[in-house]
């Protein structure tokens, strides 16, 4: 496993982010992930500040709703905050949900096809390239930007059923999974992903994959872990989450890196009480525990 971090919930206030991701900085952390949800916080405001206020820790955004942006605007965004702050932003596409896309007048008929068409254009814009393209979705003419990144950058999708993971194997460079993800789950992605890649005769570099986990730790962190899965009604699926000390969550996370899991990213209970604690927790306690 290369990679472990935990996410910083957008059901906290913006103005709760500075202590966090400070101590994720200091404390020797990996990753440090945001979340555009709606209609919380948004994931490229909160990245910059996330990535001006620190030195070193990575800031990852899972995920921005492809239908709420156009993709030159995407482009722009990521190129900015990887040439400011090269080799430390992770940014994640998903086709968003669907209930909310439908809310801001943004839902697409084939969502999968609007994902696909919006990550090809944007590696592309990335890559440095001029873009022209008149898709179902996305229409560009003649479009390149003035500062891509100074370097190749990686695109993740967010995927969860088997079309949208055979795509962010063909179109993107990895992909994240949430944390109604199972190790078992994990291993049936990772062969849709690959299937992808495989109709799309990737032979480069190896795809990225991101998994969620939700943690709990303290008092009553059973009790929490229960309630959160309950209400995603997902308390009756085997394998979800991870309630205990250091010890146990080092365990769970090592369960999903062995079924091919990349990076494990600790997703605290939404009553979290002490966020700054988590934080600290992730870095100096179970870091440690992990190869």
């Amino acid at each position: 496993m290369t990679g472990f971090g935990a996410v910083f919930r957008p059901q906290l206030p913006p103005e709760r982010l500075r202590s966090v991701v400070r101590l994720a900085d200091a404390s020797g952390l990996d990753q440090l992930w945001l979340w555009e949800d709606c209609f919380r916080e948004g994931g490229i405001s909160t990245a910059a500040a996330a990535l001006a206020w620190t030195e070193r820790v990575r800031i990852g955004v899972g995920l921005l709703p492809v239908p709420l942006r156009n993709v030159a605007l995407t482009a722009m965004e990521a190129a900015s905050l990887h040439r400011m702050f090269p080799g430390r932003p992770v940014l994640a596409v998903g086709h968003g949900v669907q209930d909310w896309m439908g809310q801001v007048g943004a839902r697409a008929e084939s969502p999968v096809t609007l994902l696909r068409e919006h990550l090809t254009a944007l590696r592309a814009l990335l890559a440095g390239e001029q873009v022209t393209v008149d898709g179902r979705y996305v229409h560009l003419d003649g479009v390149a930007l003035d500062w891509p990144p100074a370097a190749a950058v990686p695109v993740l999708a967010g995927a969860t059923g088997p079309r949208s993971l055979r795509l962010t194997g063909e179109a993107a460079d990895g992909t994240v999974l949430t944390s109604a993800t199972s190790p078992d789950g994990v291993r049936a992605a990772r062969r849709l992903v690959d299937q992808g890649r495989e109709a799309a005769g990737w032979t480069g570099d190896p795809h990225e994959v991101v998994v969620y986990l939700l943690a709990a730790t303290g008092q009553d962190a059973a009790d929490r872990l229960r309630a959160d899965l309950a209400a995603e009604g997902l308390d009756q699926v085997p394998g979800l989450g991870v309630a205990g000390d250091a010890g146990a969550v080092a365990e769970a996370v090592l369960r999903l890196a062995e079924a091919g899991a990349d990076t494990v990213v600790l997703q605290p209970t939404g009553d979290e009480p002490d966020p700054e604690g988590f934080v600290r927790f992730a870095a100096e306690q179970v870091r440690p525990l992990l190869p």
